[in-house]
């Protein structure tokens, strides 16, 4: 006679679900992540730009936020996007 073991090991199914389950909360989770990061690059596109505004220039700022200028033009870009004028028009018409 064979003796019952009452904690069943899971079936094939049930491991493969649980799988599943947890590879839906990973892509979730990074999801998630993507969201937050896009968010602060945008913050941060918008912060550089005031940057540059106030130092005078992109060298300036680059120099002053010890961030390579590089750096900085790729956040100017990403503010020109989304549709922050780099450039405030009240400091153009000086």
């Amino acid at each position: 006679m064979t003796v019952q073991n009452p904690e069943k090991a899971p079936s094939r199914k049930q491991r493969l679900q649980e799988k599943q389950r947890r590879q839906l909360l990973a892509v979730d989770m990074v999801d998630k992540a993507e969201v937050k990061v896009r968010k602060a690059e945008s913050e941060l596109a918008v912060a550089v730009t005031e940057a540059v505004r106030v130092f005078g220039d992109e060298k300036s700022a680059s120099e002053g936020l010890d961030m390579p200028v590089e750096a900085v033009q790729r956040f100017l870009a990403m503010a020109l996007e989304a549709g922050v004028d780099p450039v405030d028009q009240a400091d153009a018409a000086t």
